[in-house]
C-alpha cells in the first residue's frame, strides 16, 4: 500500500526573483558584481556561496554564517533560495519515492505554476534519483505515458538542479538531515543519492543547454559532486546533439531503443522517422569515451506480442555488434488507456537468455513504483500547455 503526504498547502515562498540555484561561479561571479562588490572580494564570496548552494544545501541567507550580515541582506534582496513546492509525496510499498515539485518562473511570476516529477529509487547500496527535464514531451512515444502530455515549456538548469537538492534535503543527505523511516534509504556510510539519471518527464537532449548545465553542476567535484560515471542522460535519439553532449560532459548515455527495425521504431517512438536507426547506431559507436568501462546503455521496453520474439533478440543483438553496449529490459510498465500489454516473465526471459549468450549484459529491470504510477514510462503531470493567446493576455498584463 503507498502512502501519500499530501503538503500542498505548505508554506513555500513564491520566487519573484532570479534564483541563486543552478548558477555556475561564472553565473555567480557576475551577480555578485551587480551588487557592486569590489572585484578582489568576489572570487572567496563565490567560493563561501557556492559552498552553501551545493555542499550544504542551505535554503535561507541568513544560514550563511560567514558571509557579512549586509551583503546576506542584499543577496536577500536582490535573488532566491526558494525551493520548489512540494505537492504530494508518496511512497511505494517497494520503498520507491515520488514527488511532485511545483516551479514557478521567476521572470515570469505570473505564467501559471507548473508540476514535474521526480522519482528516486533505494537499494541497499544506491540511491538512484529520476530526474525530469521538461514539464511535458513532444516525442509521443507510443508506450510512454509522458508522452500523452503536450509539452508545456522546459525546465531551467535551476529547476533541474532542485530537483537533486529537495531529494537530497528530504533524504537526509545535509549535513545535520536525517533519513527518513517511511521507506527504503542505502544502508549506513552511503549517501542517500548516489545516482542521477536524466529520465523522467521530456527528451533532455531537447533541452540541451539547461540540461547540460545542471549535469555539469551535479558533477562538479566541489559541489553537490556526483562521478560522472554515475550521472546517465537517456535520449529518444536526438542524434545530431548524442557526440556534443558527450564531449561537453563526459556523462553515460542511455538509448530509448524499444525496436530493432525501422518500421517498428517509427511507430513506438516516432522521433526515428527523422533520425533512423542507422544514423542513431553511427552516433552511437562515436559517443566519446566509449569503452568496455564506458558503455551505452540500451532500453528496451518489453511489449508482448510487438517487439519480444526470439528473433527480435537475436536481430537486437547483431544490430549493436562492436558497440560496448548493456541491453536494460524494461518490463511494460501499464497506464491508463494504454495499448499494450507486458510481456510474458517466460518470454522476457527467454529474451534475456539470448542476448546473455550473446555477450551482452542484460538484466530485467525489477519494476519499482507501480503503485504509485513512478515505474518507468508511467510518469505525468496534471500541468495543462497554455495557447500562445493566453500567454500573451498574461505577459500584457503585467
Amino acid at each position: 500500500m503507498s502512502i501519500s503526504l499530501d503538503i500542498a498547502n505548505a508554506n513555500v515562498k513564491t520566487a519573484t526573483k532570479p534564483s541563486l540555484v543552478g548558477m555556475d561561479r561564472d553565473d555567480l561571479m557576475a551577480a555578485l558584481e551587480e551588487l557592486g562588490l569590489p572585484e578582489k572580494q568576489r572570487k572567496m564570496r563565490v567560493s563561501q556561496l557556492w559552498n552553501w548552494l551545493y555542499v550544504n544545501g542551505v535554503s535561507d541567507f541568513d544560514q550563511m554564517t560567514n558571509i557579512a550580515k549586509g551583503l546576506r541582506q542584499q543577496l536577500a534582496d536582490k535573488f532566491d533560495l526558494s525551493r520548489p513546492e512540494i505537492v504530494s509525496e508518496q511512497v511505494s510499498t517497494d520503498g520507491t519515492r515520488k514527488w511532485l515539485f511545483r516551479f514557478t518562473d521567476p521572470m515570469q511570476p505570473n505564467m501559471p505554476p507548473v508540476d514535474v516529477e521526480t522519482v528516486y529509487i533505494p537499494e541497499e547500496d544506491r540511491g538512484t534519483l529520476c530526474v525530469s527535464s521538461q514539464v511535458g514531451c513532444t516525442l509521443t512515444c507510443t508506450f510512454c505515458h509522458t508522452g500523452t502530455q503536450k509539452l508545456v515549456r522546459n525546465l531551467t538548469a535551476g529547476e533541474i538542479v532542485s530537483q537533486v537538492l529537495m531529494a537530497r534535503e528530504r533524504l537526509g543527505d545535509y549535513p545535520g538531515g536525517e533519513r527518513p523511516t517511511d521507506g527504503i534509504v542505502p544502508r549506513a556510510g552511503i549517501r542517500s543519492v548516489t545516482n542521477v539519471v536524466m529520465m523522467g518527464m521530456g527528451e533532455p537532449l531537447y533541452n540541451y543547454d539547461n540540461v547540460k548545465k545542471a549535469m555539469l553542476l551535479m558533477s562538479d567535484g566541489e559541489g553537490i559532486s556526483l562521478s560522472r560515471r554515475r550521472i546517465t542522460l537517456s535520449t529518444s535519439g536526438v542524434v545530431p546533439s548524442i557526440p556534443k553532449i558527450g564531449e561537453e560532459t563526459g556523462v553515460m548515455l542511455a538509448i530509448s531503443l524499444h525496436a530493432v527495425n525501422d518500421e517498428l521504431r517509427n511507430e513506438l517512438v516516432p522521433i526515428n522517422k527523422k533520425w533512423p536507426l542507422e544514423e542513431l547506431l553511427e552516433a552511437c559507436r562515436n559517443y566519446p569515451g566509449l569503452s568496455n568501462a564506458k558503455r551505452i546503455t540500451f532500453e528496451y521496453v518489453m511489449l508482448k506480442d510487438v517487439n519480444d520474439s526470439v528473433q527480435d533478440a537475436k536481430k537486437l543483438v547483431r544490430m549493436l555488434d562492436g558497440i560496448p553496449a548493456k541491453i536494460n529490459l524494461i518490463p511494460f510498465n501499464p497506464w491508463p488507456g494504454s495499448q499494450y500489454e507486458c510481456s510474458s516473465w517466460a518470454q522476457i526471459e527467454k529474451f534475456a537468455d539470448i542476448v546473455n549468450m550473446a555477450g551482452y549484459a542484460s538484466p530485467v529491470r525489477t519494476p519499482r513504483g507501480r503503485d504509485i504510477f513512478a515505474a518507468c514510462g508511467q510518469l505525468k503531470s496534471e500541468t495543462e500547455r497554455m495557447s500562445k493567446k493566453e500567454r500573451d493576455a498574461i505577459a500584457a498584463a503585467e
